[in-house]
């Protein structure tokens, strides 16, 4: 399978009218148990994940004085968190091909939880670096193995809106992280810990119980979970089955497969892989600087207050990912449902930095936070079809690896420019130059309208 032929990717089978709909309502109904079953466990995990990853910006108001830290300094120790975890992704990937996602996914929990937890013991940048690296390290192969699990369970015409159920764990844990922390850097000074470090202690050691419950509650494919019955796993399957048959059908004259290295190489997974570096900067920028950035458009708040603030823009992108989410999938639409949020970030990202009123900022930190995490929920329906199955897990873990390069240069360029301007505004127009340019690189991947498939209804997934 080349990678993606405009618009073969959804295309199905010829049959009659009254097929089609018993089919898709029987795809229906098994799909909403497997939503019910997986998604909510899986937004748990994720929660956590992220709250490991991004804890690091709210440990920042009182770390960065307390270790005596420059902004390149603390910049620096998330860069690493990101090389970290760039090198271990395609590794982590091919090890849960490998021994499946139950023990994998349960296994890299544990281990990030307790290096999460061991961040508390920092006491300067170089202990502070290493033990960011061993968080990369644990965390890598999560993320990447959990969309490559998702192919596994959701046929493509609901992935929009179970990725965007999945992924809405990143605004929520930033909301709910922005307001608990606030209150746990309250903490300070109980037991001889710093503020800082019972942020970590409290929001690493969940990881690694839930790590454990994962290995009892996960399948690692719909043929092995004792939830479905036979008629069930058998509709499942096929609807997973019908974007390859359907491309099958449509050139009996096809090449024989590419290899892995000729379609890591192709210039359309390229592509993807550019225009995710591009977004994924943005997600970098909301994740690490917005407590720093609302600190400084709120001088004279507490931690508590900054954290409550900071919640405001968490709550619009929960709101946007669902509903967009919904609006691509019932369309069956995904190159202007991802372009359209990547050039309302970069909006957002200028009205933050040049908005001058603190409403202003506000409103572009809003539109920053809810353009790019709705734009990633999209962007994740579509590059799994660039690949054939065996290549799969490393095309996701490769395509994701290279976006992360933008997530580990953005914490080292934007705390440079905040050095050097004294402002976090040249950092933010930064971020909406790469947005404007991903839009541009997405407007150019062959995702067209996905005609061949019928509106999916509004309640499904």
């Amino acid at each position: 399978m080349s990678p993606i032929p405009q618009g073969h990717a959804s295309r199905v089978p010829q049959s009659s009218a009254p097929a089609r709909s018993s089919h898709t309502a029987a795809t229906e109904q098994v799909t909403r148990k497997v939503s019910r079953h997986l998604l909510g466990f899986l937004f748990l995990l994720f929660v956590v994940s992220f709250l490991d990853r991004i804890n690091i910006g709210f440990a920042g108001l009182t770390m960065m004085k307390d270790l005596g830290l420059s902004s390149t300094q603390f910049g620096f120790a998330t860069t690493l968190f990101y090389v970290a975890y760039i090198a271990c992704g395609i590794p982590g990937n091919l090890m849960l091909a490998r021994v499946g996602a139950r023990r994998w996914i349960s296994f890299i929990m544990i281990a990030w939880g307790l290096a999460s937890t061991a961040t508390m013991f920092a006491t300067n940048a170089t202990t502070l670096y290493w033990l960011r690296m061993l968080v990369g390290v644990t965390e890598a192969g999560f993320l990447p193995g959990v969309l490559l699990y998702l192919t596994c369970w959701f046929p493509s015409a609901w992935r929009a809106r179970a990725n965007a159920l999945f992924m809405i764990a990143m605004p929520v844990t930033a909301a709910l992280g922005s307001a608990v922390s606030g209150y746990i850097l309250k903490l300070d000074g109980h037991a001889g810990l710093a503020g800082w470090q019972w942020l970590f202690v409290l929001e690493g050691m969940p990881a690694a119980l839930l790590g454990c419950a994962a290995y009892f509650y996960l399948d690692d494919t719909p043929r092995a979970a004792r939830w479905l019955s036979a008629d069930e796993k058998r509709t499942l399957e096929a609807a997973l089955a019908e974007p390859a048959h359907a491309l099958a059908a449509s050139d009996t004259h096809a090449a024989p497969q590419p290899g892995l290295w000729q379609q890591l190489r192709s210039p359309v997974v390229l592509r993807f892989a550019a225009a995710y570096f591009c977004l994924v900067n943005t997600l970098a920028m909301v994740a690490v600087w917005a407590p720093l950035i609302v600190k400084g458009f709120s001088a004279g708040a507490s931690n508590v207050t900054v954290g409550l603030v900071a919640t405001i823009p968490q709550l619009v992108t929960i709101v946007a990912m669902i509903a967009w989410g919904r609006r691509s999938d019932r369309l069956q639409e995904r190159k202007w449902h991802l372009a359209a949020p990547m050039l309302l970030s970069g909006l957002g990202c200028v009205l933050t930095a040049q908005g001058g009123a603190p409403l202003v900022q506000l409103l572009g930190v809003c539109l920053a936070s809810a353009g790019s995490y709705t734009a990633m929920s999209i962007f994740w329906t579509t590059p799994d079809q660039a690949f054939t199955p065996h290549a799969r897990a490393v095309g996701i873990a490769v395509i994701n690896a290279i976006g992360n390069i933008s997530s580990a240069a953005n914490p080292l360029v934007v705390g440079w420019l905040k050095d050097a301007t004294h402002s976090y505004a040249a950092g933010l127009l930064y971020s909406a130059l790469l947005l404007v340019l991903g839009a541009v690189i997405v407007a150019t991947l062959p995702i067209g309208r996905e005609k061949e498939v019928k509106a999916v209804p509004r309640g499904a997934a």
